[in-house]
């Protein structure tokens, strides 16, 4: 698929008729890897959740009803990335930004990873409301990780229209 209709067509997906073949789901995650990051740190992790027991384990116990309800039926990546590396010099953080650029990185990451899952017929739903303690405790996630998100992948079982863009002119200065 051409990048421009690739970026075109990458929907926000609220209902999942089936997950992500785990081929294909270690196929994304290989790619969302080749994202750019600070002095190449990598510091960006992923636990991935593909089992039914320990899908609905997790979605029962770490995410609020909506979450739980638009996430049925897909594969879950939780990513993360650790703390107090990227951004970080001997002396501490670089500037006034610190650990803000960790999770920086960790965005380009994650645009990375739903686009090349929409690459692959997949589609995707970021969710960021969701309980990391239980997250961290359930998946075994060292305090030394910010965990982010939680990322459904999977067979779309709708297909939402575009959404609203502000006009480029409330969003660039051009000088």
């Amino acid at each position: 698929m051409e990048f421009r209709e690739l970026i075109q067509v990458r929907r926000s997906v609220r209902r999942f008729t089936g997950g992500v073949d785990h081929d294909d789901l270690a196929a994304i995650l290989t790619q969302a890897r080749q994202a750019p990051s600070w002095k190449n740190q990598q510091t960006a992790r992923c636990y991935a959740v593909e089992t039914p027991e320990v899908l609905e384990a997790l979605g029962d116990a770490a995410l609020p009803a909506f979450n739980r309800n638009s996430s049925r039926h897909a594969a879950l990546v939780v990513t993360t990335y650790v703390k107090n590396v990227v951004g970080f010099g001997a002396e501490g953080p670089e500037n006034e930004i610190g650990n803000g650029w960790g999770a920086y990185d960790l965005g380009l990451h994650d645009a990375y990873l739903i686009l090349a899952a929409k690459n692959l017929g997949y589609d995707t739903l970021i969710m960021g409301i969701r309980d990391a303690g239980v997250i961290r405790e359930k998946l075994g996630i060292p305090e030394n990780e910010e965990i982010m998100s939680v990322i459904a992948v999977g067979r779309a079982g709708e297909n939402p229209g575009p959404r609203p863009r502000k006009e480029l002119e409330e969003t660039v200065k051009f000088f």
